[in-house]
């Protein structure tokens, strides 16, 4: 698991967001294919198939056969990458491939998390290399992602850590113990039935945009159903709000914009709430 190591002792609990479909409108993996086949670690056929697998997994979602096929792929496809090229991909990139597609409800919900004074905990199957960056443009620090092992600045094509299924749950326990919160007051949100363990982990579970199988399960159990579909830039709206020119995206640029924005942005929305 990937998190700061600050414990807290009778908090008030924390907000596990899943990622992909939930936080925001696309595949985070799979959206990187394009800038990794410029940079020459991808080749053609490798991007159609990336792409064939996005376009798959946001109209049917993914069952874990799959999610573990699409693991055991890309962990034999960066085998050999030098993980400074990927980090620096990464941050060229974000502001294009993920920062346009993030909901405009899950950052209201996070922010009234923040608010309540929970943690807000990003938790996805892609890879930290994407999850932290993508974590830092929303002003969240704690994510638990995959990890893949590397030696000598490369990737060895072996998986440390898969964050996907019951391992996400298991990570999630052990985040909560180390900052001293009980799950049962905790919440989560996911939007595919992969995530079943995660959200019967904690005490407030919520399926988002959910695949056909959770929505059942959901039912099932009682389990709250929204609905996220309104995507947002938070860099252009923080410079709009600011009355400047979107900037570069850079690691400390995107930082503070993500932090700000998520301010702003709840700030914005209480001041349009009629008051009662």
């Amino acid at each position: 698991m990937s998190s700061t190591s600050t414990r807290r002792t009778g908090g008030t609990g924390a907000a596990f967001f899943d990622l992909d479909k939930t936080v925001i409108a696309t595949s985070s993996a799979l959206a990187f294919g394009r800038p990794l086949y410029h940079g020459g670690l991808m080749g053609r056929r490798d991007v159609l198939k990336a792409a064939y697998a996005q376009l798959a997994y946001l109209i049917a979602g993914a069952d874990e056969d799959q999610m573990a096929r699409t693991r055991d792929y890309l962990a034999q496809l960066c085998r050999g990458w030098e993980v400074e090229q990927v980090n620096q991909i990464v941050a060229e990139t974000l502001g294009e491939l993920i920062d346009p597609y993030i909901y405009a409800e899950a950052v209201e919900l996070i922010a009234e998390h923040r608010a309540a004074g929970r943690d807000v905990v990003l938790v996805s199957a892609s890879g930290e290399e994407m999850v932290r960056p993508i974590g830092l443009l929303l002003g969240i620090n704690d994510v638990i992602a995959t990890r893949m092992v590397t030696e000598e600045g490369r990737y060895t094509g072996e998986v440390e850590f898969f964050a996907a299924g019951p391992a996400k749950a298991e990570a999630m326990r052990e985040f909560a113990e180390k900052r001293g919160y009980d799950l049962a007051d905790c919440y989560a949100y996911s939007d595919s039935v992969t995530d079943q363990p995660m959200l019967e982990a904690v005490g407030h579970p919520t399926a988002v945009n959910p695949d056909r199988a959770l929505r059942k399960l959901a039912a099932e159990h009682d389990w709250p159903v929204v609905v996220f579909k309104y995507p947002i830039s938070l860099r252009k709206r923080i410079a709009a709000l600011r009355g400047k020119p979107t900037v570069p995206t850079t690691a400390v640029v995107v930082a503070a914009a993500g932090t700000a924005a998520v301010a702003l942005w709840w700030l914005l929305r209480k001041k349009k709430r009629p008051q009662a």
